[in-house]
């Protein structure tokens, strides 16, 4: 390897450190009611966010609460020797997409079949490190 792709390649793995991410896949609500909660906690600071999901009412916010705690985890792990306070970890970017869909068939009058989708969605947490320590 080179002395300039190994300058990048260092350099790519330091920006990577300041960021940490979760994926949810095939979670069974639809994309709709996720993305809701979703919305609730984007840009929050990660304290922050861990208590609206904690104090909501939806069920789809214990699932992201779980995510959550699982992308500070991997927060941890990448930056062992770094404090999360001082961090200040905040929720950079969080994405629901549409996952697999689950088509059942429903009886309807006359004979025919109405097709209930059973829809699931996939969830993907970033979270950043804004890294504001001050020198006095």
């Amino acid at each position: 390897m080179g002395v300039r792709k190994r300058e990048t390649a260092d350099a790519r793995k330091e920006a990577n450190k300041q960021i940490a991410f979760a994926k949810l896949n095939n979670c069974p609500t639809s994309p709709r009611k996720m993305r809701l909660v979703a919305d609730l906690v984007r840009g929050q600071k990660v304290e922050r966010a861990l208590n609206i999901l904690r104090f909501s009412q939806k069920e789809a916010s214990r699932k992201l609460e779980k995510l959550l705690l699982s992308a500070i985890a991997n927060w941890q792990a990448k930056n062992a020797e770094a404090n999360m306070e001082e961090a200040a970890l905040f929720v950079k970017q969080i994405r629901v997409d549409g996952g697999m869909m689950l088509k059942r068939l429903r009886p309807a009058p006359q004979g025919r079949a109405h097709r209930i989708r059973k829809r699931s969605n996939h969830v993907t947490i970033v979270l950043g490190a804004s890294n504001n320590t001050q020198s006095n």
